[in-house]
């Protein structure tokens, strides 16, 4: 995040859903950490009746930073991520 100007960044909400969390939660969790910088709230649920585990994430970042890591999230079999992000 060096370099990046506060008016460059923008703030979102970052919504995942993990299939198969055996397979995939590992690896989530991995890049979630390496993007902790620009995470400022998360929460999970285990929805056992549905078989999914859900993750919303409050995310102030660049849209470079964002985009890069729903990228790799949404690169994950299994895993399926939406963003919604502000104008400015």
């Amino acid at each position: 995040m060096y370099g990046v100007k506060p008016m460059d960044k923008r703030v979102g909400v970052v919504g995942i859903v993990i299939e198969d969390r055996h397979q995939s939660a590992a690896n989530v969790n991995a890049i979630l950490s390496e993007y902790g910088d620009i995470i400022a709230g998360r929460m999970g649920l285990p929805y056992r009746q549905r078989g999914v585990s859900i993750i919303a994430l409050i995310v102030d970042g660049s849209t470079d930073e964002i985009g890069a890591m729903t990228g790799k999230l949404g690169s994950l079999p299994g895993v399926s991520v939406k963003t919604a992000m502000s104008k400015t």
